[in-house]
């Protein structure tokens, strides 16, 4: 039933495309469309700069902030990342791989980032390219008709806002507005996690050009993740499989410091540091999809329509690349209606191919034979350009790319066979491990 306090159109302001949510698929999306001479409203509930994870960017993430003529500003916030870390549980070496090695050793490197810094660029850029942004507006209300959409909004004082928009772009985040709205959220069924994450000062890092690597360490209970950024801290966290965190029976301070024990590598890389300002954070990071991504209103972007484990740093480069092709898409349904059912066609069927190659790797990344293939990365049949092309989220990859990749799946499944045993019993902890132990609000912020 909808609120009553929000049926006034007193003051109802207009525009072609209103944008909910300034995080980097937003403020992308509205940037594009205020180029084309749109009028667009971006809005966003919090303030920039606000904390947000998901830390580490992509190659290909490059190409997207050239276009958007953002570059130099997110290079001079960035600590350089060259390639990943990957850290066994149960080997003395670790494993290291450069973006260089993909089909294109042109796209070698991207940043680690403070999200608070880039999404803030990122919003920043949008109100200078044209388009008009407000901070602390949630909203709260989306009404669709034959003509397009009412929104409505609260703002940090209380006071309410309402446009009349001819379309409406959801980038809300994990908040997913749209399809909450519809009802077309569907959890994953293929992966379960939670994440239990802080910030260090003083933690030891890798030497020379690989300081600024991802590491990628592996425990009894899920992944852990090691990003160091450009101010000196290093973003620490794990993400684990839903059951660990329910089981927690001490504060999460000391849970964290526990879990952390279980990774003798990372431990000793933290001996010497401290948490910022003593704060940890968990929250659900439960895996889910929206039925669909497009409307002939309507087109939800990044975190809205679908979430992915983070594990290969893909989060931003999705939200962003959604952006770009959502632009055109959005351009047709103002422009030429008659061709949007085959621009929203072409729209659902690429947001869908990048979570799914990355979740392909990431449903099986605890498998003792990815693990080993990871561990030891050779380029038979070039399947580690492959798998490098599609880590560094190469834009235009060369010809061989799907036959590389493909090959790697070859690979992995003749090992598997090989080693059946092994495979099975990892088929089996798997499929324990997603399934649901208990209850774990996914959206819930926890601070110790």
């Amino acid at each position: 039933m909808a609120d009553a306090s929000m049926d006034t159109t007193a003051d109802m302001q207009t525009c072609d495309v209103l944008v909910v949510g300034g995080g980097p698929a937003g403020s992308t999306i509205a940037t594009l469309l205020a180029r084309q001479g749109r009028q667009v409203v971006l809005l966003e509930k919090e303030h920039h700069p606000r904390f947000h994870i998901g830390e580490s960017l992509l190659p290909g993430n490059v190409e997207l902030f050239d276009q958007l003529g953002v570059r130099e500003q997110v290079d001079k916030i960035g600590m350089p990342k060259y390639g990943i870390e990957f850290v066994p549980p149960d080997l003395d070496y670790c494993s290291y791989v450069d973006f260089a090695e993909g089909w294109d050793p042109t796209k070698d490197s991207a940043w680690q980032v403070r999200r608070s810094e880039l999404d803030e660029i990122l919003f920043r850029h949008a109100t200078k390219e044209g388009a008009v942004t407000l901070e602390g507006a949630h909203v709260r209300q989306v009404d669709f008709d034959a003509d397009g959409a009412t929104v409505r909004a609260v703002l940090d004082d209380g006071a309410q806002r309402t446009w009349r928009a001819r379309f409406v772009v959801d980038a809300s985040g994990r908040d997913t507005v749209l399809a909450n709205k519809f009802k077309s959220k569907k959890k994953n069924p293929k992966h379960n996690s939670t994440a239990l994450f802080g910030h260090f000062r003083n933690a030891r890092r890798l030497e020379g050009k690989r300081e600024g690597n991802i590491s990628i360490c592996w425990f009894q209970h899920g992944w852990f993740w090691f990003i160091p950024l450009a101010d000196g801290t290093t973003s620490v966290g794990a993400v684990c499989w839903a059951y660990y965190l329910k089981a927690r029976d001490k504060p999460l301070k000391d849970y964290f410091y526990d879990t952390i024990a279980m990774c003798p590598e990372l431990h000793d890389r933290l001996k010497d540091a401290t948490l910022v300002d003593d704060a940890v954070h968990a929250t659900g990071n439960f895996a889910y999809s929206s039925t669909h991504a497009t409307g002939d209103r309507y087109l939800m972007l990044g975190d809205a329509f679908t979430f992915i484990d983070p594990m290969f740093s893909s989060g931003v480069f999705l939200a962003m690349q959604s952006a770009f092709d959502g632009a055109k898409m959005v351009a047709t349904a103002l422009d030429n209606p008659a061709a949007l059912p085959a621009a929203r066609q072409a729209v659902e069927k690429k947001m869908r191919e990048g979570p799914r190659d990355y979740s392909w790797f990431i449903y099986r990344v605890t498998n003792p034979t990815i693990r080993d293939m990871f561990m030891h990365p050779k380029n038979v049949f070039n399947a580690k350009q492959g798998l490098m092309s599609l880590l560094a989220a190469d834009l235009e990859p060369a010809p061989g790319y799907r036959r590389s990749l493909f090959m790697f799946k070859v690979v992995y499944y003749f090992v598997s066979l090989i080693n059946f045993r092994r495979t099975w019993a990892g088929w089996k902890r798997h499929s324990f491990n997603v399934q649901d132990h208990g209850t774990l609000r996914g959206e819930t912020i926890l601070k110790s």
